[in-house]
C-alpha cells in the first residue's frame, strides 16, 4: 500500500499503514542513544576516510565540539576543515502539529536536535569560522526510509543555514521541553536532552555533505 504524500516529505499520517508510534518513552536511555550515535558516527568516518583519500575523519577530541573533525592532507593532525555533528533520529514527533501548533512543522517533515547543542555549534563557529555541519541519519521512518526498519538516509545543512532559521524564530514556535525521565540521570548528572528545537527536512539537503580538500570555509 502506498503512503499517501501531501507535499514533498509531508505525508498523511492519519492514513499510514505503517503509523509510527508516538508514545512518549517512559524511561529515556541516555547510555543507550550515546551507543546509538557512537554507531552512527563511526560509519560516517569510515565512509568518508574510505571515499576520500585526501582527507581524514575522525572523532572530535576538543570537548563541547561537534562529534567528526575532517582534517587536510590524510592525516588528522592536519588542518581542520569542517566539523560534522552527528544526529540519530529513530523517534518520531506524530503531536508536532498539536504542541507547537505555530510551528508549521508537519510530522513527516519533522527532525530534531538538542537546543543547547545547537547554540553551542554557533558559538564554535564563531570562535573558529571552521566551517560546521548537523547531519541527521534518519530511521524507522517507512514513509521516508522504506519498510525496512535498519534502512538509513542521511540529511545535512551547514550550520549559518540553520541559524538564520533560528533567528527568524523568534517566538520559539520551533522549541519544545519534554518531561524529565529517569533515564537523563547519569552517575548523578543529568545529562538526557529535554529541549529540542525543530527542523524540517525540506530545509535540509538530502546526503552527507560534499566534502573536498579546498580553503576550510570553500566546499
Amino acid at each position: 500500500m502506498p503512503y499517501q504524500q501531501i507535499s514533498s516529505y509531508n505525508f498523511n499520517c492519519n492514513a499510514c499503514h505503517t503509523r509510527c508510534d508516538g508514545t512518549t518513552v517512559p524511561q529515556f536511555d541516555f547510555e543507550r542513544d550515546v551507543r546509538f550515535s557512537e554507531k552512527i558516527e563511526n560509519r560516517v568516518i569510515s565512509y568518508i576516510n574510505a571515499s576520500h583519500r585526501n582527507l581524514a575523519a575522525s572523532k572530535c577530541a576538543d570537548a563541547g565540539y561537534p562529534d567528526i573533525q575532517i582534517c587536510s592532507n590524510g592525516l588528522s593532525g592536519g588542518d581542520v576543515l569542517c566539523y560534522i555533528e552527528i544526529k540519530g533520529q529513530a523517534r518520531t514527533f506524530m503531536s508536532v502539529a498539536k504542541l507547537l501548533p505555530k510551528s508549521g512543522l508537519h510530522t513527516s517533515e519533522t527532525l530534531a536536535l538538542n537546543l543547547s547543542d545547537l547554540e553551542r555549534y554557533f558559538t564554535i563557529f564563531d570562535k573558529t569560522g571552521i566551517r560546521t555541519f548537523i547531519v541527521w541519519c534518519l530511521m524507522r521512518r517507512p514513509c521516508i526510509t522504506g519498510n525496512n526498519f535498519n534502512n538509513t538516509v542521511y540529511f545535512h545543512q551547514d550550520i549559518t543555514i540553520l541559524r538564520k532559521i533560528r533567528r527568524l524564530d523568534v517566538y520559539d514556535s520551533r522549541k519544545f521541553r519534554r518531561a524529565s525521565g529517569t533515564g537523563d540521570i547519569v552517575n548523578g548528572e543529568h545529562k538526557g536532552v529535554t529541549v529540542n528545537y525543530h527542523f524540517s527536512i525540506n530545509e535540509l539537503i538530502p546526503g552527507l555533505p560534499k566534502l573536498q580538500c579546498n580553503q576550510r570555509n570553500s566546499f
